[in-house]
C-alpha cells in the first residue's frame, strides 16, 4: 500500500493541476481598466490563444468586445470563425505586437497596432475602444468597437 501512495499522490497532483489550468479565469471588463490595457489584454490573449485552453485568447478578446460590436460579429462561435478566418488569423499566436496611440477623448481611444505573425510578416491594424455608456455591469467600461482589416507591411527578414 505504501508503494502505491506516491502513484496516487502523483495522479491527484496531475488532476488538480489540470483542473486549475483549465479553469483559469477570463478577465472581465471593469471601469478601472484603461483603454490601452483593454487592447493589451486582447492582444496578449490572442498571442497566447491556446496556451491555457483551446481558444482561451479568443474568448478573452470576446469579453472586451462592445455590445454593438457583438451585434455585428454575432455570437462567440461566429466571432471565433471570424478570428480564425483569412482576415484576422494572423492575430492567433502572433510573435509580438506594439500598440501606439493615434487619438483619444473621454469617450473613445484609437490605436495603431502592429503585429508580427508566426510567419514573420508584419501587419498593421487600427483598433478602437469606446467607453460603454449604457446601464448595467459594463457601464463606464472600455470596450472594443472596431478593428480594421489588416494592412500587410512585409516580412521581418
Amino acid at each position: 500500500m505504501l508503494k502505491k501512495l506516491p502513484t496516487i499522490f502523483n495522479l491527484f497532483l496531475v488532476i488538480f493541476l489540470s483542473a486549475s489550468i483549465s479553469k483559469a479565469d477570463l478577465l472581465e471588463p471593469n471601469n478601472n481598466i484603461k483603454p490601452y490595457d483593454v487592447v493589451k489584454i486582447q492582444l496578449t490573449g490572442l498571442q497566447n490563444n491556446d496556451k491555457i485552453s483551446e481558444d482561451f485568447g479568443i474568448k478573452q478578446t470576446w469579453n472586451f468586445a462592445h455590445p454593438n460590436n457583438k451585434k455585428y460579429t454575432g455570437p462567440l462561435d461566429n466571432f471565433t470563425k471570424m478570428i480564425k478566418g483569412d482576415s484576422y488569423q494572423m492575430l492567433i499566436s502572433h510573435l509580438e505586437h506594439t500598440i501606439n496611440p493615434l487619438g483619444n477623448s473621454d469617450k473613445w481611444a484609437q490605436y495603431e497596432v502592429v503585429i508580427l505573425d508566426k510567419n514573420k510578416i508584419y501587419h498593421k491594424f487600427n483598433w478602437q475602444v469606446e467607453k460603454y455608456e449604457g446601464e448595467g455591469p459594463l457601464k463606464d467600461c472600455w470596450l472594443t468597437t472596431m478593428v480594421s482589416n489588416p494592412i500587410p507591411l512585409g516580412s521581418s527578414i
